[in-house]
């Protein structure tokens, strides 16, 4: 099973898309790696399972991959190069009643055109950040302590953060279509409408969406996953699979040991190694709202009224920009909307390796409190057909998991928290605790490597890589970037 324990450079426990970039990037350092996971496939939250019927392939957590062409990690790693994936022309939609809908398309200026009286005021909005995506994309995913390299983009960014966050929002639109395609985006956070964090978040997603697109990986996200643990394989690292580590004391000897888990994991796992302080700065770390997650196994496209929904990769169910938000706070306020947020994806319409010929896969997510052992089937199926008459007609099979299940799964996601960490404004800043260096913990040779750690949460292999650099830094002495890049693909 392994090459017996002597000699291990490093230990990562956790196999999610930043333990795997934590274990690339050492490996490629030149460093003898194993990586240990609990559940009986690599991916985390970048997984793909057979959740309903057999040959009906579901993304297990994430779905649609805005970061996978912007990460600085995924740009050095080469992802695009390794991985085929497919970018639709609308990156993403929102229906709205009468058979309306707003369409968010790659193109910047078919967007402005579609949108009414707003587009021009949503052109100004988001061209500049659009324009600069890469830099909107190295100034939001590295630990925000850090002076940005472009401080006029992150100062376009911030001012827009600061009007789309506070109720000062509308104040450049007329209309109900730009306000609702934002707001849409902004939502994916799980936090209060409208919030600057939430907003923030929105911003960068909604620049990449204008940019390069929100691409979807064929055969699911499996398959980014799986490119991570071939080229650490290639590169002398083991995957240990149905492993689960409930003690650092149990790990044999390494140098370094880097951890894709929580900070409520990690206390668990250091123990009385951990100085008090840092422990209750730990503690003291909060989680945010829940999803609640349903996976639809159908026998035809979404009947979607307006048929344009079809070209969007990922639709944003809930009406205006004011249903969202009231269904939002709802849940920040402890209840269960009865008109739901839902985020939508018919990834089969892109890749028909999903699903069996002429059937189709449907995943779905809506948000709910911590914790929440409520069933949302219903909700969702209500509210979709609320733009989509005859939906319920196309089920074939269904998954669905309330938050407490959702966490049973992958304990890195407490109380249904898919963001390990809610992503407000003081959690962006002190992720998990305040410091220029977040990844490095005050035990010798540990390291947090999870979206608990700065940049936070989403598919980009950051916080793994970032820990990964801190670790060479600080215990090899190794200053230069190993190469990621992919060799022969």
């Amino acid at each position: 099973m392994h090459h017996g324990d002597v000699g291990l450079d490093a230990i990562v426990v956790g196999a999610g898309p930043n333990g795997l970039a934590a274990a690339v990037t050492l490996a490629r350092a030149g460093l003898r790696v194993r990586v240990y996971e609990r559940a009986n496939q690599a991916g985390g939250g970048a997984s793909t399972r057979d959740l309903t019927l057999p040959g009906f392939h579901h993304d297990v957590c994430s779905a649609v991959h805005p970061m996978a062409f912007e990460s600085r990690f995924f740009r050095e790693f080469g992802l695009a190069d390794r991985v085929e994936f497919v970018t639709p022309e609308v990156s993403f939609a929102q229906p709205l009643d009468g058979g309306r809908a707003a369409l968010a398309y790659r193109d910047l200026a078919r967007t402005r055109a579609g949108l009414g009286a707003d587009g021009p005021a949503y052109d100004r909005l988001m061209r500049p950040l659009a324009e600069r995506s890469a830099e909107v994309a190295d100034f939001t995913g590295s630990s925000l302590l850090r002076i940005p390299r472009n401080p006029l983009t992150a100062v376009a960014f911030g001012l827009r953060a600061l009007e789309q966050g506070t109720p000062a929002w509308g104040i450049r639109f007329r209309e109900d279509r730009a306000p609702a395609l934002l707001t849409g985006v902004a939502a994916h956070t799980i936090l209060a409408q409208p919030s600057i964090a939430g907003a923030g978040a929105g911003l960068a997603l909604t620049a990449f969406a204008h940019a390069r697109g929100w691409p979807i990986p064929v055969g699911g996200s499996q398959a980014i996953s799986d490119a991570m643990v071939d080229d650490l394989r290639a590169h002398g690292g083991e995957l240990v699979l149905e492993h689960e580590v409930s003690s650092l004391a149990e790990l044999p000897p390494s140098t370094v040991r880097l951890l894709d888990v929580t900070p409520k994991a990690l206390i668990r796992l250091a123990g009385a190694s951990m100085p008090d302080r840092y422990r209750r700065s730990l503690a003291a770390f909060r989680y945010g709202d829940g999803v609640a997650k349903v996976d639809f196994a159908l026998n035809a496209p979404v009947p979607w009224t307006n048929p344009d929904l079809h070209l969007a990769g990922t639709v944003h169910v809930g009406g205006t920009r004011a249903e969202m938000a009231d269904a939002e706070n709802q849940v920040q306020r402890g209840s269960h909307p009865e008109h739901p947020y839902v985020l939508v994806s018919q990834p089969s319409l892109f890749d028909p390796s999903r699903a069996p010929a002429g059937m189709h896969t449907l995943w779905t997510y809506t948000h709910v409190p911590a914790g929440s052992d409520v069933d949302r089937l219903e909700a969702v199926i209500g509210q979709i057909e609320r733009f989509a008459p005859g939906f319920r007609d196309t089920i074939v099979a269904t998954s669905s998991r309330s938050a407490h299940e959702v966490e049973e799964h992958n304990p890195n996601y407490p109380g249904g928290d898919i963001a390990a960490g809610a992503p407000d404004l003081r959690q962006l800043f002190r992720r998990p605790v305040l410091s220029p260096d977040p990844w490095r913990m005050p035990i010798s040779g540990v390291y947090l490597a999870s979206a608990s750690a700065s940049p936070g949460p989403g598919v980009t292999g950051m916080p793994g890589w970032l820990a990964a650099l801190s670790a060479l830094r600080h215990e090899f002495g190794t200053r230069t970037l190993p190469d990621l890049s992919p060799v022969g693909v």
